[in-house]
């Protein structure tokens, strides 16, 4: 086995950037560079931290930080090997005069989103995005040899208004399974990466990759739809308020089998496959490896947050996180005063919609990890280590108390 494949085999997280020896004075010329688009999401954090590592490979690498906002105030400050850029990607002209220069790009991660209250608003912002940032890097790169599109399980399930018509797919889903019937932006998104790299022509050394991540846990605040946070602001709530942490959903999310997708390892699945032969113009599933249900990870956020916990009570005495949370904000904004947190309103770092959504669904999220370790992934993470960690990080960072 080759030293480049230890990193694929190791199976064990990564040590991250403050937690390693400081890199000689004089840095090694750089091997690659990174456009990682959607820099500040759930993802894309951990691609910003993952790709500087020194034995990341493809490396040393060159990154550039694409987000919408500047870094948020619990970022540390970057290393000299990562720059970071604020643009608006549905400006076209914007993102047109923002990326060209970058004439040096050898690879696109393409993390971003832009949430909207419907599939045909996400269909028409988010492929906007993307053909953004496409028309303009991939002409201007004569470099460039891979684009990574990180989409999700939605495209085996539709958009959340359709999951019912879903019901009769057969879980564990797998990249094989055909395109569902009605609109789904991952496949317009697809089918753009795919034209993309089709112009470059037959001769051209470009490739593509597509990752569908599972529920994700991972650390920006920022996200949309980062679950964790959400439930330790819940809980950090419920201690204020001397309550215990009550579950609030359905029955069938609290005993059914779920599967989650460690942030970290996305990045790397990510960067396997930008890199790696065997990985090249192929769509792959991403998960941990393992399931859980959420009866086990419930009291393990409680004891984090020294609370006693309620499970499922029925659905009689169930209650929406979107009700229970309404007018907190000036309660929220004396935890953060009191714990000497970094400040932020509630809406930044708690998304009670999301929340409840998830936690309401009936159905078995499962997918399959065959294809990827068939391929040479082998990659994993245990789901309840994974929940924890990410748990002590908002802690470590002052996002929650």
């Amino acid at each position: 086995m080759t030293s480049s494949m230890s990193w694929w085999w190791r199976g064990a997280p990564l040590k991250r950037e403050d937690e390693q020896v400081a890199a000689a004075a004089e840095p090694s010329p750089f091997q690659s560079v990174a456009l990682v688009v959607g820099s500040t999401g759930i993802v894309g954090t951990s691609l910003v931290d993952i790709l500087p590592l020194p034995d990341t490979p493809g490396g040393p690498w060159k990154v550039y930080a694409l987000s919408r906002r500047p870094l948020p105030p619990w970022s540390p400050p970057p290393p000299s090997s990562v720059t970071h850029l604020h643009l608006d990607l549905a400006d076209p002209v914007a993102v047109a005069e923002a990326l060209t220069p970058l004439n040096d790009v050898t690879h696109v991660f393409y993390a971003a989103w832009s949430p909207r209250a419907t599939e045909a608003q996400n269909r028409e912002v988010n492929s906007a995005m993307l053909r953004n940032v496409l028309s303009a890097v991939v002409p201007s790169c004569p470099a460039i040899v891979h684009i990574s599109l990180q989409t999700g399980t939605k495209h085996y399930m539709g958009p959340p208004e359709d999951f019912r018509r879903t019901a009769a797919l057969d879980p564990p889903y797998s990249e094989d399974m055909p395109r569902l019937d009605w609109p789904n932006f991952y496949y317009d998104q697809e089918d753009l990466l795919f034209d993309a790299v089709a112009q470059c022509g037959d001769g051209a050394a470009v490739s593509w990759s597509v990752h569908r991540p599972n529920l994700i846990f991972g650390f920006s605040p920022r996200s949309a739809m980062n679950i964790v946070c959400s439930i330790c602001v819940y809980a950090a709530i419920c201690r204020k308020e001397g309550v215990p942490l009550r579950w609030p959903g359905s029955l069938g999310t609290w005993e059914g089998f779920s599967s989650a997708s460690d942030a970290d390892l996305i990045a790397e699945q990510q960067i396997w496959a930008a890199v790696d032969p065997t990985a090249k113009n192929e769509a792959f599933n991403c998960s941990n490896g393992d399931i859980y249900k959420w009866r086990q990870l419930w009291p393990i956020l409680a004891e984090c947050f020294g609370l006693e916990w309620v499970g499922y009570e029925g659905e009689e005495n169930r209650v929406k996180v979107s009700e229970a949370m309404a007018g907190k904000e000036p309660l929220w904004a004396e935890i953060v005063k009191e714990n000497n947190l970094v400040p932020t309103q509630l809406h930044e770092v708690a998304n009670w919609w999301f929340v409840d959504a998830l936690f309401s669904v009936e159905l078995e999220f499962l997918d399959s990890m065959n294809k990827s370790k068939e391929h040479g992934f082998l990659g994993f993470r245990n789901t309840t280590k994974s929940f924890k960690s990410w748990i002590d990080r908002m802690k470590a960072y002052n996002i929650v108390p």
